[in-house]
C-alpha cells in the first residue's frame, strides 16, 4: 500500500453502518419533543413536546417511511435504515439552524419572528439540496429523479406549514370542506400565522437554486473520474456507502467497470497421511483486498472451506493493483488449486529449513521433495506489500538452483500501520526488491543441495475468541510443524492483516524455544479493514495472549506429529484485477475530489446562502 492508497483507506474512518431505522425514528421523535418544548409557549409542557413531535418528527417519520418505497419504484436502492438516517440528519439539521436563529432573534429583538421563519425556509431549502446530493450518490445519477424522493421530507413540512399558518385565508378557492381540511391555524401555535403565501414561493426558488448548486458541484468533481478512467464518481460513492453501511457488494460493479485481465500463479503445496490430507497451503498471485468481502477480501475463507485437511493460505507477494475486481473472480483461483491438486507428485522426504539474509531481507526456506516453500520478511523493518513483479523475480531466481517448484509467500509480519510518508510497499528497482531476490537465489542454492530426509508433519488450529474488530479473522491462528529427521520448523499463520512492530519478533522467539526454527505469517485478509483502514494484528490486543496461545499450539502440533508426504504443483487462472496503477489512480482521484470538493462544497455553500439572504430582502 503506497501513502496515496493509505490515505484513501484511511477515508474509511468517517463511515459507520446505518442503524436500525427505528433507532433513527426513535431518535428523530425524541429530539423533535425537546425542540417543542424549547420552542413553543402553551399552557403544558407535554402540549409543547407534543407541537414539536407534530410540527418536527412527522415530517421525519413521513421521509423515513415513504422515501425507500418512492426511491424504489423509481429503480434506486435508498434502504430503510438509511433513509430513516438521512432523514433524522435533516431533520437535526433543521433544529440546530431554528437553535442558533432563535437566539439570534432573542438578542436582536427587532429582527421578530419574520427572521425565525426565513431561516427555517432556508433550512427546509437545504434539507431538500442535502438529500438529493445522498440520493443521487447512493441511487440516482438524475437529478431530476432523484429530485422525487428527494423532497420528501421537504415538501411534508412545508405541507403542515400551510395547513397549519392558515395560508388558505389568503386564497380564494375552495368550499368549506377544503378550508376545514386545509386551513387549520385555530389549532395551531400563534406563532406560525406570520406565515404568507409569498413564503411557500420563496421556498420553491430556493429549492431550485440549492439543486442546481448541487448539480453543478456533483458535475465538476466527476469530470476528472470520467475523462481519466471512464467511469462516474457517483458509482463509486454509492458501491462505497453501500458496503460499508449495508454490506452490499455493489461496488463490484464499479471496480469491474475499470479492471483488467491477469494471468496469475496458483501453487499448492499439500501433505498427506497414508489415509487423507493433513495440511494443504495454497497460494494465489493476487491481493486479498480491497475491502471487507468485496473482490478478494475473503479469500482465504474461500480456500480454507476447499480444502480437505487444514488450509493454510498465506499472503502472496502481490499489492493493491491485483485485487479481484468481484468476488465471482475467486472461482478461477479455486478450480486453477484443484487442477494443482490432481497433477501432485508427492515425495516422503524434506530438507532441514534454512534461514538466509541480505540486506532488509530475511528468508525462511524449506525443500519437500524437488521444491520449496519460501517466506520473506524484511522485520524489524517495516514492510507492506511486494509488487508482483519482484516476487515473480525472486521465485525465479529460486529455481537457478535447481528447484523443480517455489512457493514464495509474503510473510506480511510487521508494519506500522499507515503512518509515514512510505509505508513499506516493495516495489521493482528498490533495494529491497533485489535483497529479497538475492535472499531467494541462496536459500534455492543451499536447499537444491542439502540432504532429505523422511518427513513428519504435526497441525493445531484455534479459532480464538478475537473477532475481526480485534484485527482476527475467521481463520483464527494456525500452526503447522514439520519434522526433517530431528529438525522441526514451524510455520504460523495468523489470520490477519499485518503485525505491530517487534511482535512478529517476540513471537518467532517464543516459538523458537521449541523448534529449531520458525515464522510468523498473516493471511492479509481484508475482512479486518471493514471499518478501520489499519487494524494490524497486535494492534486492538494483547500481544502477549497471542503469544502465549502459539506457544500453546506449537505444543498441540509437535504432540501431532506423524508421516507425511508433500507434493507442490503450480497452475494458472485467468481473473480480472484492478490492473496496473488502477488502484494508484483510483486512490489519487479519491483524494483530490474529497481536498477539491470540500473547498468546492464551501464555496458553493456561501455562494447560495448569499443568494438566499438577498432573495429574503428583496421579498
Amino acid at each position: 500500500m503506497t501513502a496515496t492508497q493509505g490515505d484513501l483507506a484511511s477515508l474509511s474512518r468517517f463511515i459507520f453502518r446505518a442503524p436500525n431505522w427505528y433507532s433513527s425514528v426513535a431518535f428523530a421523535t425524541i429530539i423533535a419533543a425537546l425542540a417543542g418544548i424549547a420552542a413553543f409557549d402553551s399552557r403544558f409542557v407535554l402540549e409543547d413536546a407534543w407541537q414539536g413531535i407534530f410540527f418536527i418528527a412527522v415530517p421525519t417519520i413521513i421521509a423515513s417511511g415513504v422515501t425507500p418505497y418512492v426511491d424504489t419504484k423509481l429503480g434506486g436502492q435508498l434502504t430503510p435504515n438509511r433513509a430513516s438516517l438521512l432523514a433524522l440528519i435533516c431533520e437535526l439539521l433543521v433544529v440546530a439552524t431554528l437553535v442558533v436563529v432563535g437566539v439570534i432573534a432573542e438578542l436582536a429583538a427587532r429582527l421578530g419572528q419574520g427572521f425565525v421563519f426565513d431561516a427555517l425556509f432556508a433550512a427546509l431549502a437545504a434539507v431538500f439540496a442535502f438529500r438529493l446530493l445522498v440520493v443521487m450518490a447512493v441511487s440516482h445519477r438524475s437529478p431530476l429523479r432523484a429530485s422525487v424522493p428527494a423532497s420528501i421530507q421537504t415538501v411534508a413540512a412545508g405541507v403542515l406549514l400551510f395547513i397549519y399558518s392558515g395560508t388558505m385565508r389568503y386564497v380564494e378557492i375552495g368550499g368549506p370542506i377544503a378550508r376545514s381540511y386545509l386551513s387549520r391555524p385555530e389549532v395551531a401555535p400563534e406563532e406560525l400565522l406570520v406565515i404568507i403565501p409569498s413564503d411557500f414561493f420563496l421556498l420553491a426558488g430556493m429549492c431550485v437554486l440549492y439543486a442546481a448548486a448541487v448539480t453543478v458541484f456533483i458535475t465538476v468533481i466527476d469530470r476528472p473520474w470520467k475523462q481519466s478512467m471512464e467511469v462516474s464518481v457517483l458509482d463509486f460513492l454509492r458501491g462505497f456507502i453501500g458496503h460499508i453501511a449495508e454490506g452490499t457488494d455493489e461496488l463490484e460493479d464499479f471496480f469491474e467497470g475499470i479492471g483488467e485481465e491477469a494471468v496469475v500463479p496458483v501453487t499448492v503445496l499439500s501433505f498427506r497421511t497414508a489415509t487423507d490430507e493433513k495440511a494443504r497451503f495454497v497460494l494465489p498471485m493476487i491481493h486479498p483486498g480491497p475491502m471487507g468481502e468485496i473482490g478478494g477480501g475473503n479469500l482465504p475463507v474461500r480456500i480454507a472451506r476447499q480444502a480437505d485437511g487444514l488450509a493454510f493460505p498465506p499472503h502472496a507477494t502481490a499489492g493493491h493493483d491485483f485485487n479481484l475486481v468481484t468476488s465471482r473472480e475467486v472461482e478461477p483461483l479455486l478450480d486453477a488449486a484443484d487442477d494443482a491438486m490432481d497433477g501432485l507428485t508427492y515425495h516422503d522426504e524434506a530438507s532441514a529449513s534454512v534461514r538466509t539474509e541480505e540486506g532488509e531481507a530475511t528468508l525462511l526456506a524449506q525443500a519437500f521433495g524437488d521444491s520449496a516453500f519460501m517466506t520473506a520478511t524484511y522485520a524489524p523493518g517495516f514492510a507492506d506489500d511486494v509488487e508482483y513483479a519482484v516476487g515473480l523475480s525472486a521465485a525465479a531466481e529460486a529455481r537457478q538452483g535447481g528447484l523443480n517448484d517455489v512457493m514464495l509467500a509474503d510473510a506480511h509480519n510487521c508494519n506500522n500501520g499507515l503512518k509515514g510518508e512510505d509505508l513499506g510497499h516493495v516495489v521493482p528497482g528498490s533495494k529491497r526488491s533485489f535483497d529479497m531476490i538475492e535472499a531467494a537465489r541462496l536459500a534455492g542454492e543451499r536447499l537444491a543441495d542439502a540432504p532429505r530426509q523422511p518427513l513428519r508433519m504435526g497441525v493445531a488450529w484455534d479459532r480464538t475468541r478475537w473477532e475481526p474488530l480485534d484485527g482476527i479473522g475467521p481463520l483464527g491462528v494456525r500452526v503447522a510443524v514439520t519434522e526433517a529427521g530431528d529438525h522441526r520448523t514451524a510455520y504460523v499463520l495468523v489470520d490477519g492483516n499485518n503485525m505491530e512492530p517487534g511482535l512478529r519478533d517476540a513471537v518467532v522467539a517464543t516459538v523458537e524455544e521449541h523448534v529449531d526454527r520458525a515464522e510468523v505469517m498473516t493471511t492479509d485478509t481484508h475482512i479486518v479493514n471493514t471499518v478501520e483502514a489499519s487494524n494490524q494484528v497486535g494492534e486492538r490486543m494483547d500481544g502477549d495472549e497471542l503469544r502465549s496461545l502459539i506457544a500453546d499450539l506449537v505444543d498441540e502440533a509437535v504432540a501431532d506429529l506423524e508421516p507425511v508426504e508433500a507434493g507442490m504443483a503450480t497452475e494458472r487462472a485467468e481473473v480480472t484485477v484492478f490492473g496496473n496503477d488502477r488502484t494508484e489512480s483510483l486512490a489519487s482521484h479519491a483524494n483530490a475530489m474529497v481536498q477539491m470538493g470540500g473547498a468546492l462544497a464551501a464555496a458553493c455553500i456561501i455562494a447560495v446562502t448569499a443568494v438566499s439572504v438577498l432573495l429574503f430582502f428583496l421579498t
